[in-house]
């Protein structure tokens, strides 16, 4: 159970890889929620993904991805029959995770930064930040920032110290939390709200 408020900094040198779901890849888990959910029963998941052959993807039944290519000279994928050609680093593109998808390597492997939802539960809003942008979660949001080309560094406020991140670290934060984030290189900044009735967010459940 989390608190409002609640830090936690997630080192990349702490993970561990795990094969895909089908058993065709690697990765490596960021963070997940509920905390120790698996591949069937997560409200998120993030993570890194190693695709280092062409063939299928997992499927993920009434789930939601937002795929950032983050190495490598990317992927040509079919998904559900349309192509989605993924040539661009730090660019977020979105797609269901239960639609039958094939990829192609253009030009060797690759790593993907993968945010999976869980559809009508779960709403992620993924971006990826140049320079600085600052940060405001209110509460019952959850804000997730990762390092993703050099280090990046969340400025501390009232007298709080700067959380640094050095590449593919992470900062797991359960609003209400105010920071700027400041980076030379590239961080990708996903913002998680609970779905209220109707497919709303929290917020908008409440107006």
């Amino acid at each position: 159970m989390t608190r409002p408020g609640a830090i936690r900094v997630l080192r990349a040198a702490d993970r561990t890889d795990t094969l895909w779901k089908n058993g065709a890849g690697v990765t490596r888990e960021i963070a997940v929620r509920p905390e120790g959910a698996g591949t069937g029963d997560f409200a998120w998941r993030v993570s890194l993904a190693d695709v280092r052959a062409d063939g299928p993807f997992s499927a993920f039944p009434d789930v939601d991805r937002t795929l950032t290519l983050a190495e490598g000279a990317g992927m040509d994928l079919t998904v559900a029959g349309a192509r989605h050609l993924v040539d661009e680093r730090y660019a977020p593109q979105d797609f269901a995770g239960d639609a039958p998808t094939g990829c192609r390597l253009l030009d060797g492997p690759v790593v993907n930064f993968n945010v999976m939802f869980r559809r009508g539960s779960v709403r992620a809003r993924t971006a990826v930040v140049r320079g600085a942008l600052g940060l405001a979660v209110p509460p019952g949001e959850t804000l997730l920032v990762v390092a993703l080309r050099g280090p990046a560094v969340l400025e501390g406020a009232g007298g709080a110290p700067d959380v640094g991140l050095d590449p593919y670290d992470a900062l797991l934060a359960d609003g209400p939390y105010e920071r700027t984030v400041r980076t030379d290189g590239c961080a990708a900044v996903v913002r998680f709200t609970p779905v209220g009735p109707g497919g709303r967010g929290a917020g908008e459940a409440r107006r």
